[in-house]
């Protein structure tokens, strides 16, 4: 459970980062590029630590999805970027082989 925690935390890291590298302007705002510097460095020092247990590519294949949808999902709500009908079937599919990765998986660390 820790190790999924610490996942978490890392994909959390990240998608803030993402979500400030966008608010940046560039780098050309102080606040948003110093949380992206400090989210990027938690996230894969998060990230580092999870691969101690879990396989590189399993959760490689977790981190990129629900950090692609949950910036996807905060890009619409905080920069207004819309999102259309085969971009949340694609979103879905991917929170699929998530779960399918996650329930199914021998390889998931679990």
């Amino acid at each position: 459970m820790k190790t999924w925690i610490i996942l978490l935390v890392a994909i959390l890291s990240e998608v803030i980062a993402t979500s400030a590298l966008k608010a940046s302007e560039g780098f050309t705002k102080l606040g948003p590029s110093v949380l992206v510097v400090v989210g990027y460095g938690l996230a894969f020092y998060f990230l580092s630590l999870t691969l101690k247990v879990m396989s590189v590519g399993i959760a490689y294949a977790i981190w990129a999805g629900l950090g692609i949808v949950l910036t996807a999902v905060i890009g619409w709500f905080m920069f207004g970027q819309k999102l259309d009908t085969p971009a949340l079937l694609g979103m879905g599919l991917i929170i699929l082989g998530v779960i399918v990765i996650n329930l199914f998986s021998n390889a998931s660390g679990h």
